[in-house]
Order: structure tokens, then sequence, then C-alpha cells
């Protein structure tokens, strides 16, 4: 049960916050600060953020259920992740800064057409809101009713939007990230409690843990009608999946597009990709343990508040509490800005060119209240879906295809153009839509893992822009020499740094710790 101790540090936690936001918010006089940071963020802020803001509380209830449920498979979601930090530092971080856009959109129209930036923001703010915000929302609205039952679902979203709504609207990025910083700390401390604690409950006994679930449980190698996670699906999906939500989406890559120089983008992401191995640790084995220490949860969703509740002492329980609602807040407070942003400068900027700071940061901060509105109104929804991981990835899977291809082959393919680009994201969108709505029910016509969807669409995504550009007129020569890949964007930025600072020495030894996951759990 909750003590007054716990609800201290709670308080404290939500002191701490309200008081950086207005720190900040006295520091934010322009849209560039409201919406970058003012584009001077350090590497080591900027690791810190990109892991609290993609670490949120779907990922913290939904990975320690689902390996409860069906084993770590999904933790390859994180640490796999590793491999698209590396890729975006290599490629496209040196692109987002050189070409000084503010929105990851922004790049389409300058490498294609204002359609396909067009069409991409609208997109990406939709999922923004209706996945990434409202998910994070229902997931902090689950687990704090476990702990004050008379809650009610949807009002709790709303409170829970409002107060991550409140300093994102007037801090903007650099509040965002701020805040972003003690939320990972707090997260790590938290998270490596419980596990420690729950670890404790077996006698540190690693074949206890084993011994309990299925033998397939500690494997990410899976049958190809695994409900999880088939095989074919560590190659169909995972990879495009991460590619997408962590190098083309923008409330992640807002944190690249608002650093120092190309050099702390880059740090800055080898910090987020060393630190995205941590949720195997603090959020999937606790799931794991919880199969012998509590057997026969039906929910998974209810396993990570079961084990704090149960397991917690007087204390801790307030410091997880505090790391599940930081969860909550850095997904949210990111969801909404990005979405801001979006609004700002891919639709109110263009159309009025000549508008003025304060009408942009007006504006900024109007939309982000009505998105935070939005997103509560559409969270209790969720409760619907069988579960919130496969929510989550089965609305990823509908428009991760045609994005993914866009930017992997945008820029090596040079004879990709604009019409190759906006009608593949038409046509795999609604590809992706249609497999979706056949898979529905539970005697679906398509009776389809997800991950193979995304396989599909991916095929069908690159035949479209292949064949669509190869008909029409080739892009201009100013499109092709600016936004696609030149060799010298490998080394930009190293000349006369040390081993353990250049960037591809430490993306090496990512690949190398990923390759050792692969091989421990295969």
């Amino acid at each position: 049960m909750i003590q007054t101790l716990d609800l201290a540090i709670i308080g404290l936690y939500f002191a701490l916050v309200f008081a950086i936001g207005i720190y900040v918010t006295r520091r934010t006089r322009t849209d560039e600060d409201l919406f970058l940071a003012g584009r001077d963020l350090p590497w080591g802020l900027i690791g810190l953020s990109l892991f609290a803001s993609n670490i949120s509380s779907t990922t913290l209830i939904g990975l320690a259920g689902s390996a409860y449920t069906d084993g770590i498979v999904n933790s390859v979601f994180e640490w796999g992740s590793a491999i698209p930090f590396v890729v975006l530092a290599v490629l496209y971080a040196p692109l987002y800064l050189t070409t000084r856009i503010t929105t990851v959109p922004e790049f389409l129209e300058k490498r294609f057409d204002r359609r396909s930036r067009t069409l991409f923001s609208l997109i990406t703010i939709t999922i923004s809101i209706i996945v990434d915000t409202a998910g994070g929302l229902y997931a902090g609205a689950v687990v704090l009713k476990v702990f004050f039952p008379n809650l009610v679902l949807w009002q709790t979203c709303l409170v829970l939007a409002f107060i991550a709504g409140a300093y994102t609207a007037f801090g903007g990025l650099k509040a965002v990230v701020y805040t972003d910083a003690i939320q990972a700390v707090i997260l790590i401390i938290g998270g490596g409690a419980l596990t420690y604690i729950l670890f404790a409950k077996l006698d540190f006994s690693w074949s206890a843990m084993i011994e309990a679930a299925p033998p397939e449980h500690f494997s990410v190698i899976k049958p190809v009608d695994d409900k999880a996670m088939p095989w074919p699906g560590l190659f169909f999906a995972v990879p495009f999946l991460g590619f997408w939500y962590l190098a083309t989406n923008q409330y992640i890559t807002q944190r690249i597009l608002a650093a120092r120089d190309v050099n702390h983008a880059r740090w800055g992401l080898m910090f987020g990709g060393l630190l995205k191995f941590l949720p195997l640790f603090i959020m999937v084995l606790p799931g794991a343990m919880m199969i012998s220490i509590m057997p026969g949860i039906e929910d998974g969703d209810s396993v990570f508040p079961q084990a704090v509740v149960n397991f917690l002492p007087t204390g801790l329980v307030g410091l997880v509490l505090a790391g599940l609602i930081s969860a909550i807040m850095s997904s949210v407070d990111s969801t909404l800005n990005s979405a801001s942003t979006l609004v700002v400068h891919d639709f109110l900027k263009p159309a009025n060119p000549d508008i003025s700071t304060e009408k942009m940061l007006s504006a900024g901060r109007i939309s982000t209240f009505v998105f935070m509105i939005v997103a509560a109104a559409w969270a209790p929804m969720i409760e619907n879906f069988q579960g919130l991981w496969s929510y989550l990835q089965s609305m990823f899977a509908i428009i991760v295809p045609p994005v993914v291809i866009l930017f992997l082959l945008g820029i090596f393919y040079k004879r990709g153009n604009g019409h190759g680009a906006f009608w593949t994201l038409i046509i795999g969108i609604l590809a992706g839509v249609i497999l979706f709505v056949l898979g529905l029910g539970d005697d679906p016509i398509w009776p389809v893992h997800y991950s193979y969807n995304i396989g599909i669409c991916i095929l069908i995504s690159i035949t479209s822009f292949v064949g669509i550009s190869l008909m029409t007129a080739p892009p201009s020569p100013s499109q092709i020499e600016n936004y696609t890949f030149r060799k010298e964007m490998i080394h930009a930025g190293t000349e006369g740094l040390p081993l353990w600072k250049d960037y591809r020495a430490q993306s090496a030894v990512l690949i190398v710790i990923v390759a050792v996951h692969y091989i421990v759990f295969s």
C-alpha cells in the first residue's frame, strides 16, 4: 500500500519538474528556443533524453507483461535499436544538421516535394497523438489504478496529460530535455531496485528463473508461427520498426536536430544506444522473474504493477512510482512538443512566411494543449485492444514500411523523385491498413503476424517507389547533390579526435554488444 513517505517522494518529484518548467519558461523567448532548445544541446543531455523519451510507460508496462506471457523476445526492440542509432549517427545526423531542418518531414520536401512533407507530417502527428501519447497515458493510468483503485481511467489520463502538457507548452524542448535527464536517472534507479529485489526472491539464481518458465521463454529465436515474434520478424520487422522510430520519428530525432554540432549529436546517439541495453535488465527480466514468484497472472499489463505492490518496501514504492510517472512524462512531453513543432513549422509557417515569433510561440502552445486533450480522450479506448504492446506494434506496422523506404532508398537511389515518394506513402499505408483490417476479429481473413505484414508492405513500397520514379521525370540536381549520401558525411567532424571520442569506434562497440546479445539469447 502507498505510505506517507511514498507520497512525499512523488510530491518531491512533481515539485522538481514544475520548478524546471518555470525556470526554462522564463528563458524561452524564440520559436527556436521552444522547438529546438536553441540548437545547443550537449551530448549528455541528448543521450539521457533519448533514453527517457524512448523508454516510456508503455515500454515499462508492455515489456514486463510481454516477458511474462510470451518471453523475452520483444526485448530485441530495445537493445536491437542500438543499430538504428548507429545508422542515424553515420548517415542522417550530418544530413539533418547540415541542411538546418527543423522537422524531419521538412527533409522530405527538400529531397522530394511539398506533398510528401505534408502527408508525412500529418501521419506523424496522428501516430504521435493516438499511439505514443495516448498509449503512454493509458499505461500510466492502468498502473496508478493499481495503487489507487478508485481512480477513473479517463480522469486519470486527463490529469496526467495536463501535467505533462503544462510545462511542455511553456518550456518547450529544453524543459522536456532537462526533465527527461532527471526522469532517466529516476527510471534507472527505480527499475534497478525492483530487479534486485525480485532477483533476491529467487536467491539470485538464474536457473531458478529459467526453470519456472517454458524453455523457449529465454530465446529470441522463435518458431515461424510464434504469436509474439516469429524469427523472420527479426529481419522483416525489428530493423525497420527501429529505424523508423529512432531515425525518422520527429519526437526522437528532434534532439538530434537541436544538437550543438554533429559530434555532440553522434556522441549523444552512442550514449543513448548504450543505455538502451538497460531495459533488458530493469524491465524485461523482472517480468520473467515474476513467472516463478507470482504465477497465474492473466493480464500481462498488470505484471509490473503487481511486482511493485507486492514486493517493494515503503520508500522504494514511491521511488518506482516516481520512475513510472517519469516514464509517462518523458513520452508524453516529447510527443506533445514534437507534434506542436510539426504543426507550426510544417503547416503554419509555410502558409505564413512572415509570421511573428510571438504568434509562432502562441500557436505552438495552443496546439500542445489541443493535442493533450485529444490524447487524453483517446487513451481510454486502448482498453479495448488485446494488450498494450500488441496495440502499439499493430499501429506502427501500418505506417512504417513506406516511410522507411523513402528515407533509406531516398538518400541512395538518386533517381527517386517526388511522384515516387508521394505515391509510395499512399500505396504503402493503404496496403498496411488493408492487411490490418483483414487481420481483425476472432476468425480473421488474413491471420498473419504483423511482422510479416511489414515485410510484405516493404516490398510493395520498394516496387512503388522505384517503379513510379522511373516512369516520371528525374529530380533536380540540387535535390540530389545536397540531400543524398556522400562519403564525406561519414568522416565529418572526426578529424583530430582520439579513438575513444570517434563515433565510428563507439559504433563498433555497440554493434559487438548487440551481436553478443543475439548469441547469448539465441
